[in-house]
């Protein structure tokens, strides 16, 4: 009769055997060979440097075509700048015409008015004018009446002019004597 309480050699051995290739076999990867890398390079990354390769020019033309749309979108907006400045410009020019024009007439009219004048008279008012009007509105009247105008001031206010039109005749200087 057989114990079967304490195994024989052989049955147990077997039973080993069988306990350690289930637990083998439950080992993920116990039997798998180790099989080294390929020499080539992932085949992804060469799939995404041909296409980085492929589409360079693709790609540089598009960043081109976008900054040329830029350089045309930044020259519309100079040019329009430029047109709204050339109007300005324009009216600005009409205005300094209309001015000078204005000028012209208004200095005109005002040597008239002295000029019909009496001397004590004219002084009196061209004492209290600018020095600058006063010495331009002396310029313009006939040498005698401004003679006539000068001896009527007072000396300070005759001199000051006279320094003025004197400067004013002096090609080499630009300033007002001090």
């Amino acid at each position: 009769m057989t114990d079967f309480r304490t195994p024989s050699a052989p049955a147990t051995r077997k039973g080993a055997l069988a306990a350690l290739a289930l637990l083998a076999l439950a080992i993920p990867g116990a039997f798998a060979q180790e099989v080294a890398a390929p020499a080539t390079a992932d085949p992804t990354s060469s799939e995404i440097q041909k296409f980085c390769t492929n589409i360079a020019d693709a790609a540089r033309d598009q960043r081109y075509l976008l900054q040329k749309k830029e350089l045309a979108d930044l020259q519309s907006k100079v040019d329009e700048r430029i047109a709204i400045l050339e109007q300005r410009k324009a009216e600005y020019e009409d205005w300094l015409k209309r001015r000078n024009d204005f000028l012209q007439q208004a200095e005109a009219g005002l040597v008239g008015i002295y000029k019909t004048m009496k001397p004590d008279a004219a002084a009196g008012k061209l004492e209290l004018v600018a020095p600058e009007i006063a010495a331009a509105i002396l310029m313009k009247l006939p040498p005698r009446q401004s003679s006539l105008i000068l001896s009527e001031m007072k000396n300070e206010k005759a001199a000051k002019l006279t320094d003025l039109i004197s400067a004013a005749s002096d090609p080499n200087t630009s300033k007002e004597p001090s």
